[in-house]
């Protein structure tokens, strides 16, 4: 399959720089300066307490298998999630790739108190400030589409905003990535090139992980974010020290995503 990711990369930056052109940095601040007084909600300590750690995904598409529910309502589901037991939510706001806004983020702030993560391409300050400004709680920041020096910047831009970061990785290579600011550092099980999903890249990823954050002396919390498709794996997941688990097409696929995550969790929590 062709790498994908160019093409998503290159078409967020020509986005961003329209955005930027039509409401500034100076401006976006202070239309959303309303937005500052509310207190973020801690989506590290929401998953370090939960028996589950369910991070449950809002997304109507992906560039790889289409759409799974284009007329999903974020509202309804996102607090079906919340009754369902989910630790938090990701709401994609990526339009192009995988159907989501930010007004997809704007409405879940506004129907769930759970920990939300703004899950896109983040690759500018500004987006950041668009998450913060929206009701995001964390952000995602991808390391193959970054610069070490980039994701420090942007790291350190949402610490100062009061978000945390879930930094994802995918292979060993990424893990120099990781920084002071970051809270959750995430293994993507599915290679964002070719879309190829392997769950064993957690298993395989874990001690490299734990070996980087004793030699740094940093404690992100982590996490395993795709193709996790039955409970047994994420229990194995867990045995070996992952607390948050992402999780979006086995649910969403389903048209009936909050029934399908109580019965993913069932009695297992």
């Amino acid at each position: 399959m062709k790498d994908i990711l160019t093409d998503i990369v290159r078409d967020k930056r020509i986005e961003v720089e329209r955005q930027k052109k039509a409401v500034d940095l100076e401006t976006l601040i202070a239309l959303g300066h309303e937005s500052f007084k509310r207190e973020p909600r801690s989506m590290r300590e929401a998953l370090a307490g939960s028996l589950s750690g369910i991070i449950a995904e809002f997304k109507r598409k992906s560039p790889s298998k289409g759409w799974f529910y284009p007329e999903a309502d974020v509202a309804s589901v996102v607090s079906d999630y919340g009754r369902a037991g989910a630790s938090a939510c990701s709401i994609l706001t990526d339009a192009p790739y995988f159907g989501g806004s930010l007004t997809d983020l704007q409405r879940a702030r506004k129907a769930v108190r759970l920990p939300l993560l703004r899950k896109d391409f983040i690759i500018d300050p500004y987006q950041v400030y668009q998450a913060r400004i929206m009701g995001a709680d964390a952000i995602l920041l991808i390391a193959a589409v970054l610069e070490r020096d980039e994701a420090l910047e942007l790291s350190q831009t949402a610490y100062s905003l009061g978000l945390e970061v879930l930094l994802e990785v995918h292979d060993e290579r990424e893990l120099d990535y990781l920084n002071p600011s970051v809270d959750m550092l995430g293994v993507n099980n599915r290679h964002l090139g070719t879309f190829h999903t392997d769950v064993e890249t957690s298993f395989r990823l874990a001690e490299q992980m734990r070996q980087v954050t004793r030699s740094t002396g940093y404690d992100p919390l982590l996490v395993s974010e795709s193709g996790l498709s039955d409970w047994e794996t994420v229990a194995r997941l867990r045995r070996i020290g992952f607390r948050g688990f992402l999780i979006g097409e086995a649910f969403m696929k389903t048209k009936q995503p909050g029934i399908s995550l109580f019965t993913f969790i069932g009695g297992c929590v």
